[in-house]
């Protein structure tokens, strides 16, 4: 799980922002409220974040996304770090940019930070968060790397410590080199950790839903009035889907056990390596014609919305599955989805949720027919709004003392009493025109 996500001096964020997942004090929805008794807290398991158009949102999306890349990915020896600092302001184009997460492993908590230029690590530190303290595991400050507790004896990460270069992390470095320590770290930013920008939840693939949650998204997309009427994945052959040289390309740019859409000759297919062969799948929808005939179409022939559809509730089958342990970010949730059926998924995920949840579902949307109290709480909804120095501010309905319970929240959002929504001018041009 998400504890909680910083950033500063990235894009729009000059300042420090934070995303924080920590419940209040609220009383509403307790009952689908993630408990963690070690730690005597509870952990919201959505959060939905608001705000006018270049207000910050996909800003927040992007941040967290570039870190999990660049912790999963690493870079090459002779690349800068592609950070994005705030250009408004000229300091800021070469301060360094703070990304810190804290983070939920098997019932611990961890706090993993790092400040990055374009040339350089300039912070590194992980830290293992104990009920009433901290344990630090390793800390880089520049060109100094130092270790505490039973990683001070170890010759290897010492030898590790001074093989990463001034542009790669050290937790990135680390587990390349087969050091296990910091693996599941590492694990939980490249298998738990799922970010989507609104073009991109084609990306989701089928590789999350096991055999019976396929059964059930079959059940479930007939009903969703897209006049779909049966739906399958059916295994293709590559070599009669893809040429030489295409087939080459997937093979370099796939990493084990990795799912990437691809569309060839109005195909939808789906491809996937597994131990180390690419498996190819397409997935193919019916219709019932006017003699109550089936006809086949491939995905790709569906309609915007009804693609989204199939994108994304995987997505939530697999946040319904509480052995998985997934947070899933997206931005623009909504996009190509109808206000109704958007909140019906989201009601679907959260009649999921109790205190033994261990996934979550974090979003940017416009939609505000989701801005209800008696769906999500003050604290699960979120607003970032720009100041006219250009900087991003993030903050949550619960930061507000007047917001009651029984408050419509949704109006006063578009009246403008809570921020978060765009200062348009249009009204003096067409006073003027």
């Amino acid at each position: 799980m998400l504890i909680s996500f910083s950033v500063e001096n990235w894009m729009s964020f000059k300042e420090k922002a934070t995303l924080s997942m920590v419940a209040s004090r609220e009383k509403q929805h307790k009952e689908r409220v993630p408990e963690l008794p070690k730690y005597r807290t509870k952990v919201l398991p959505v959060a939905a974040i608001y705000g006018g158009n270049a207000s910050g949102k996909s800003n927040l999306v992007e941040a967290i996304h570039f870190a999990k890349r660049f912790i999963v990915s690493g870079n090459a020896m002779d690349n800068p770090i592609w950070v994005r600092p705030f250009l408004l302001n000229s300091t800021c184009t070469t301060n360094p940019t703070l990304f810190s997460f804290e983070i939920l492993m098997e019932e611990k908590i961890y706090a993993y930070n790092f400040s990055v230029t374009k040339n350089k690590v300039i912070l590194e530190e992980l830290l293992e968060v104990l009920p009433n303290s901290e344990k630090l595991l390793f800390r880089r400050n520049n060109d100094e790397l130092e270790f505490e507790g039973k990683f001070k004896k170890d010759k290897r990460l010492k030898f590790v410590a001074e093989g990463t270069r001034d542009n790669e992390l050290f937790l990135t470095n680390s587990v390349s080199q087969k050091i296990e320590y910091f693996n599941p770290v590492f694990d939980w930013f490249k298998n738990s950790l799922q970010t989507f920008s609104f073009f991109e939840t084609n990306k989701i693939g089928f590789s999350l839903m096991n055999p019976n949650q396929i059964s059930e998204f079959k059940n479930l997309i007939t009903q969703l009035d897209t006049g779909i009427s049966n739906f399958e994945i059916e295994k293709v052959l590559l070599k009669d889907t893809f040429d030489e040289e295409t087939f080459k390309m997937l093979v370099t740019i796939l990493d084990e056990g990795e799912s990437k859409p691809y569309f060839y000759e109005n195909k939808d297919i789906i491809i996937t390596k597994k131990n180390g062969e690419l498996e190819a799948y397409e997935r193919v929808t019916y219709h019932v014609d006017e003699n109550g005939k089936p006809i086949k179409f491939s995905a790709s022939q569906e309609s915007h919305g009804t693609r989204k559809i199939i994108d994304v509730l995987p997505a939530f089958l697999a946040l319904c599955d509480n052995k998985s342990k997934k947070v899933f970010i997206f931005d623009e949730i909504g996009l190509h989805l109808h206000s109704l059926l958007t909140k019906q998924l989201l009601i679907y995920y959260l009649s999921k949720c109790s205190p033994e949840t261990r996934n979550q579902f974090i979003f940017t949307t416009h939609d505000v027919m989701l801005m209800d109290q008696n769906l999500l709480r003050r604290d699960e909804i979120w607003v970032t709004e720009r100041d006219q120095t250009g900087n991003s501010t993030l903050f949550s309905f619960s930061d507000y003392k007047d917001v009651r319970a029984d408050k419509d929240i949704q109006k006063s959002y578009l009246q403008g009493r809570l921020g978060g929504i765009p200062r348009l001018l249009l009204g003096d041009l067409i006073n003027n025109g």
